[in-house]
């Protein structure tokens, strides 16, 4: 199979390389010159990080490039290890898995006395160059330049996965990943954030740091101009794919992946909270993280409606599930809003949806109980089996499904479910991922050797035992309603259920489609034909190609767009699934 799946979409920003810099070499010229243009004899530079950037490497770039300055660590004015663990325990907390999400600005984790007064000694200096390096930089006042590096959230994973990153100013190099990334999730991402969009609109240039070989470098008015541009137009996030206990072979084939790899369980293709996004200055690129897009544009990005309910925060989530030759998912039961609420801080909860992509005869999905069973019974044998590793007979409490491609299965928070093995689901959610509470994971262990979290208590405490095999086929199963038809194009609505936020309309079409954003957030994915063209009717952007399974984010600003056959699709019926944002007024 030839795949013609985009694993690197990128923005175009300019046609020419010149404003994007790539190398020390070049990066720290940059700045020398722009440090060389004043005649002031005392200069500071701010060189502000996202935490997860190797800040000893960048300092020692620094002092080979300006032997001659003063180069000051944030670090060294950090609270003790001790008492950031203390200060952020109540978010982290002792459950291995879960935590509340923090509230924390930057300047909590430093001795800001301290700090200020480094500060008004360097202002008190008469001449001389100052560096002033790590996360918090700007905390300093009255920096000449300041210059900003930043990471993916993917990429601090992967190094934190090879212990080369911890969390934010405490001992955690060598702890488990999975207690890192709770941390960083709870609190060291949200500290960050809100650090660098308080600082955004004072930064002179950012850095690209998600390669350290290959550190990259342009003006923070090329890096507006590219956030302005990608609000404007179709675009994609730069997917990632992880392999998994239960992964499969279907992502290797259809996006082209490493063979020699396990499997390919997650393939993430519209998660902006983790994603990047690639800003193209003619043969080169610049990795942001998509993050920044939401932060810094969301009403362009989301619309007004969507922000106003939702915030700077993307609601939509589409990724990829692959059993195919794999096992089945983890039996599992997400909370629901009011329980997300109380025990996490989350504002709303994770509803979603598999639309099967493929599945093969004997594809099957878990979906509710069965009628008439006994909840306490049921939970009592999660936890036997749990407990002495036996088998937990699934099929005599749970409702099981067989599926076929293009099928559409809802699950509203709180419902049982479980893709089986032989699919590939495109899981149409919301946003808040880390909530999915474990009930059974078929007594496997996890890619590391260890057994994987199981939450019996907290679903017990949120499934809905009304939702047995009679309703869920009722209202969870192909709940399609045909919109409008005609000999090229018919549309269907596929759900989600009336108690979740998202909508989703499938087209089937094999002639050009008319969309209007309606002023709301639109992600789509192409589920079926080889590739279609999405174009602006009045040529407000450049026609875009998606190719078969690519998700892309059409933004709220786009008021109108087609999409059509394309290429060697042109004359087949091709088909796209979208995903918006009900009316909050009337959810």
């Amino acid at each position: 199979m030839i795949s013609n799946y985009e694993k690197f979409p990128f923005v175009e920003v300019d046609k020419s390389e010149r404003s994007c810099l790539v190398g020390w070499p070049e990066i720290l010229k940059e700045l020398q010159t722009e440090y060389a243009v004043s005649s002031v004899k005392k200069r500071v530079i701010g060189f502000d990080v996202y935490h997860g950037v190797d800040t000893d490497a960048v300092m020692e770039e620094l002092r080979q490039h300006f032997p001659s300055a003063v180069i000051i660590p944030t670090r060294v004015f950090l609270k003790s290890p001790e008492e950031i663990t203390a200060m952020v325990h109540p978010f982290v907390t002792d459950d291995p898995l879960f935590g509340r999400m923090s509230d924390f600005v930057i300047s909590r984790f430093f001795r800001m006395d301290d700090l200020y007064a480094e500060q008004q000694r360097i202002n008190a200096s008469e001449d001389g160059l100052y560096i002033i390096c790590g996360e918090g930089a700007a905390l300093f006042d009255h920096l000449d330049i300041l210059v900003y590096a930043d990471l993916t959230r993917w990429e601090i994973q992967k190094r934190m996965k090879r212990n080369e990153v911890g969390n934010f100013g405490v001992d955690t190099l060598d702890a488990l990943f999975t207690h890192k990334y709770k941390q960083a999730f709870y609190v060291d991402w949200r500290v960050m954030d809100r650090h660098k969009m308080a600082i955004f609109d004072r930064v002179d240039y950012f850095v690209d740091l998600n390669n350290p070989a290959e550190p990259k470098m342009i003006r923070s008015a090329d890096y507006i101009r590219g956030l302005n541009i990608t609000v404007s137009r179709p675009f994609r996030v730069v997917p990632f794919f992880d392999p998994g206990p239960w992964g499969g072979q279907w992502l290797k084939e259809v996006v082209d992946l490493d063979r020699s790899e396990v499997n390919f369980a997650w393939g993430f293709d519209c998660v902006p909270e983790e994603n990047s996004l690639l800003f193209g200055f003619g043969a080169k690129t610049f990795e942001i993280p998509a993050i920044n897009l939401v932060l810094s544009r969301p009403r362009q990005l989301l619309g007004e409606n969507v922000y106003t309910h939702f915030g700077a925060d993307f609601p939509i989530r589409f990724d990829f599930l692959d059993t195919m030759e794999g096992g089945n998912l983890s039996l599992q039961v997400h909370p629901t809003k009011a329980y997300i609420k109380e025990n996490f801080g989350m504002p709303y909860t994770q509803d979603e949806s598999y639309y099967l992509l493929e599945a093969a005869e004997d594809a099957y999905v878990y979906l509710g109980t069965k009628n008439d069973i006994d909840g306490e019974e049921m939970i009592a044998d999660l936890e036997r089996a749990q407990a002495e590793t036996n088998a937990f007979d699934a099929d005599k409490y749970v409702n099981k499904l067989p599926v076929k491609k293009h099928d559409h299965i809802l699950i509203p928070a709180g419902t049982i479910h479980c893709s089986g093995k032989n699919a590939v689901v495109l899981e149409i959610s919301a946003t808040p991922y880390n909530f999915t509470f474990k009930l059974w994971d078929w007594a496997r262990l996890g890619l590391d050797g260890r057994p994987r979290p199981i939450n019996i208590r907290h679903g017990e405490n949120v499934i809905n035992w009304s939702r047995d095999e009679r309703w869920v086929t009722e209202h969870l199963f192909n709940n399609i309603t045909v919109i409008s038809e005609n000999e090229h194009v018919k549309e269907e609505a596929t759900g989600l259920y009336k108690t979740q936020f998202i909508e989703t309309r499938r087209h089937w079409f094999d002639d050009i489609v008319e969309h209007q954003t309606h002023g709301n957030l639109n992600v789509l994915n192409l589920v079926e034909g080889e590739e279609v063209i999405v174009e602006s009717p009045d040529h407000a952007f450049e026609p875009y190609i998606i190719h078969y399974a690519e998700t892309f984010i059409v933004p709220a600003d786009v008021t109108a767009y087609t999409i059509r056959p394309y290429g060697n699709a042109v004359g087949k019926k091709c088909a796209t699934i979208k995903a918006y944002v009900r009316d909050p007024e009337k959810m």
